[in-house]
């Protein structure tokens, strides 16, 4: 018996989802939820083999939703948008599911879980880091800290910090850390607004108040947070032409 959970906050898109595996007895619906937030609840209650996903839901979409996801099953997407670059997800996800949904395309991807299943979770950080690619990831992050899941504007960011296997954000609300690379940052960040200053720092550049020759070509930043950061020769030279300097 495989488990699965039904995320979309369409309950008619549900409905037509559980219709279809009722063709399929060796599969149990153990939970449906209608937003990320349920979605993870659930996923870490149940443990379920697969998931069926939407990408736009209220409050936290289906991409971030997964990057706070500890376990990932696998996935079949299913939405109503293709703007999304399918062709790279079909690699990664078990199968994306154009709504309305045929029965025919359904089986297919239905057939194609027991190979997907015996699989790692080796597609899921290639797949999440093509979602962030896409515009509609860019202008916030999505933490979770104690438990709780943040939605941080990408403005409010002060600077980000290289922190082992993190990346330190420093916001407007605080510390919070994300398990991504520097390098992931620096190229999904509008590069008018965030600059890499240094291997360890990319800073917001709204935030920049003073820049200091602390001693042979050797600098520092002041941030309005009254931060001092240190600015590598590379680093130097990127901040004056975004400063235009």
């Amino acid at each position: 018996m495989m488990r699965t959970i039904l995320i979309d906050d369409e309950s008619l898109a549900r409905d037509v989802v559980k219709h279809y595996l009722s063709n399929f007895p060796d599969i149990e619906v153990v939970a449906e939820c209608s937003d990320g937030f349920e979605g993870i609840k659930a996923i870490t209650q149940h443990q379920p083999d697969f998931i069926f996903l939407d990408i736009q839901m209220p409050k936290i979409n289906g991409f971030e939703m997964l990057e706070l996801v500890e376990q990932h099953p696998a996935v079949i997407f299913t939405t109503a948008f293709d703007e999304y670059a399918i062709k790279a997800f079909e690699v990664n996800a078990v199968d994306y599911l154009l709504k309305p949904i045929e029965k025919s395309r359904f089986d297919m991807a239905i057939q194609k879980l027991p190979a997907r299943l015996n699989q790692t979770e080796q597609y899921s950080r290639e797949l999440l880091d093509s979602a962030a690619l896409n515009p509609a990831q860019q202008n916030r992050v999505v933490v979770k800290k104690n438990g709780i899941i943040k939605i941080i504007a990408v403005a409010d960011i002060h600077y980000l910090e290289a922190d082992d296997d993190y990346v330190k954000l420093s916001t407007t609300e605080g510390v919070f850390h994300k398990n991504k690379t520097m390098s992931f940052f620096e190229q999904t960040l509008e590069s008018s607004q965030f600059i890499r200053i240094h291997r360890s720092y990319i800073i917001n550049l709204a935030q920049v108040t003073k820049i200091e020759l602390k001693e042979k070509d050797s600098y520092i930043v002041l941030l309005k947070s009254d931060i001092w950061l240190p600015v590598s020769k590379t680093g130097y030279i990127k901040l004056k032409a975004a400063l235009g300097l």
